[in-house]
């Protein structure tokens, strides 16, 4: 047991590295925060314009998000951040990090979105054109909230899995949690740098997780009482 402990919990590793792994919970916490407010817009955007029907858009949309759903984030990176040097376009880590996962959450969003679109009875658009309001403004008052109730719980649950790739920016050298962790780790050759990165990420997604149980209980319990 004093093994473990020494190995996972050394309190002179947690003295001289819980400072990088802090520093690196500010940086995941910026990108992130920056990814979800990025992806959910563009997610939503698309999906709003995918209800108008027109077809060559719907082709493109549609497109991106098979594209962005079937292409693993840890390809993007590496082909954006290696390759567009070759091309004369150089970006920094964070911002590659960043663009892969806004557009990867976009991607997934947009689906979601339109879901919850799709499953909006007809008559309640065809009812809202009726009453004068225009397809665009029955869309904004009358669909897009029922939408977004609907793809809450699902959207929680993606954000939270797209969220934690930002642990894939320590391949191109962003300093996020992991990035740090793993530097400390290979300088002190111990293990609680690591538990630290992991005690990190527990407190900043394990509120998402609870809130995600939450949705889909409150969801469920909506539906039978419906």
């Amino acid at each position: 047991m004093d093994r473990f402990l020494d190995t996972f919990f050394n309190p002179a590793m947690l003295r001289t590295y819980a400072p990088a792994v802090i520093d690196g919970v500010w940086v995941t916490l910026a990108i992130a925060l920056a990814v979800i407010l990025a992806g959910l817009a563009l997610g939503l955007v698309l999906a709003c314009l995918r209800t108008y029907g027109h077809r060559p858009v719907n082709v493109l949309i549609i497109c991106f998000a098979d594209i962005f759903r079937a292409l693993p984030p840890l390809v993007l990176i590496l082909l954006i951040y290696f390759g567009l040097p070759s091309a004369g376009i150089r970006l920094s880590g964070p911002m590659v990090l960043f663009i892969v996962l806004a557009l990867t959450l976009a991607a997934f969003a947009e689906e979601i979105f339109w879901a919850g679109f799709a499953s909006i009875e007809r008559g309640q658009w065809e009812a809202g054109i009726a009453t004068g309001l225009g397809f665009t403004r029955t869309l904004i008052h009358v669909a897009l909230p029922q939408a977004t109730r609907l793809a809450t719980p699902p959207l929680i649950n993606r954000v939270l899995a797209i969220t934690k790739m930002t642990a894939l920016g320590s391949v191109i050298g962003v300093s996020e949690i992991l990035s740090a962790a793993m530097s400390a780790q290979s300088f002190s050759g111990s293990a609680t740098p690591l538990t630290l990165a992991a005690i990190a990420y527990l407190v900043i997604f394990l509120p998402f997780v609870f809130a995600a149980r939450w949705m889909e209980a409150r969801q469920n319990r909506k539906g039978r009482a419906a």
